[in-house]
């Protein structure tokens, strides 16, 4: 027969094992239903693209045993994708199609809590380059002629962005600081929409996204000046980028993955495994390729510590826009 203490040992025993699992049941179920890939930009826009060719690589290639439903939430400049992720701490079943500059944006503002803690990094698959585009026949032809114009008649020259405090502002910033010259700026609801503004000649330029403006420079309605890539564009091989210019500028939207905070590490390393085989598919590369992004690939790990070394930077340029108080 037990002893009374023997019996409570197993009782002990019996009471921590179901403690623990339900992370052992959910690692091995996961995912049990669908995902829900949040995007934070309006359709058409690059974070929609991305994140929607990710969950159809997915299902093509079988990567999961579940589908992605794609949901768009935009508003707030991110934030009303990433309070939701937010709100749903600790629960694999979501996915934010990532854009490193909007999440590190939005790190920066104590007032909107959304601080990098409440994401876990999964992947990111690599940057979509931002760009210094002008309409075809504009009166500026090279990157100099914009710059010694926007010093000599500061606040006149307007660049077209989507976000006031996303990546091409982000830019227009760091190009100010290099430069001496001074920008206006008009937000869009998207970069698509940005481009159209430039091609009707509403405004004087946009500094978004190369892929968002590839179909005007096809149509031969656009002209790129230049790119802030570490070199040469291969399908832009007459664009030069800033660093032959003179000025040591990478810009450009890290597009990736994050789950909620507080996900079983089990679950993570099955998204993890499954961004990794997409970024590796043909469908991937070709995408990659056809939009110009550098195809840089991190990891959970690695993506964790690139935001962290970002953040700096981006809170030089937050409190510069206002949007957070010195500390």
């Amino acid at each position: 027969m037990f002893s009374y203490r023997s019996l409570r040992t197993l009782a002990a025993m019996l009471t921590a094992m179901a403690a623990g699992a339900p992370i052992a049941v959910h690692a091995q179920t996961f995912p049990s239903r669908p995902i829900e890939m949040v995007i934070h930009s309006n359709p058409g826009a690059g974070q929609d693209v991305f994140g929607r060719l990710v969950a159809e690589i997915s299902a093509r290639e079988k990567l999961l045993p579940q589908p992605f439903t794609v949901v768009n939430r935009p508003g707030g400049s991110g934030t009303v994708a990433s309070t939701f992720i937010k709100s749903k701490r600790g629960d694999p079943h979501y996915l934010l199609s990532l854009s490193s500059t909007i999440v590190l944006a939005l790190a920066q503002r104590p007032d909107v809590g959304l601080g990098l803690d409440i994401y876990t990094p999964v992947a990111l698959f690599g940057f979509d380059l931002q760009s210094i585009t002008v309409p075809v026949d504009s009166r500026f032809k090279t990157f100099k002629d914009l710059i010694d114009a926007a010093k000599q008649s500061p606040d006149t020259i307007v660049n077209g962005i989507a976000s006031a405090t996303g990546t091409a502002r982000f830019f227009q910033y760091q190009l100010e600081k290099m430069t001496g010259a001074k920008f206006k700026y008009v937000s869009f609801k998207s970069g698509s929409d940005a481009m159209a503004a430039v091609m009707g000649k509403h405004v004087d330029l946009t500094m978004e996204n190369v892929s968002e403006v590839l179909s005007g420079v096809e149509a031969k309605k656009l002209r790129i000046l230049a790119v802030p890539s570490e070199q040469r564009l291969t399908g832009l091989p007459d664009v030069p980028t800033l660093k032959e210019l003179g000025y040591n500028i990478h810009v450009g939207g890290g597009r990736g993955l994050a789950m909620p905070a507080g996900v079983p590490k089990e679950t993570l390393a099955v998204m993890e495994a499954a961004a990794e085989r997409a970024h590796k598919s043909a469908a991937w590369r070709d995408y990659a390729t056809k939009n110009m992004y550098e195809n840089s690939y991190m990891g959970s790990a690695q993506l964790a510590q690139y935001l962290a070394k970002q953040m700096p930077a981006v809170g030089e340029f937050m409190e510069f826009i206002g949007a957070r108080k010195p500390q």
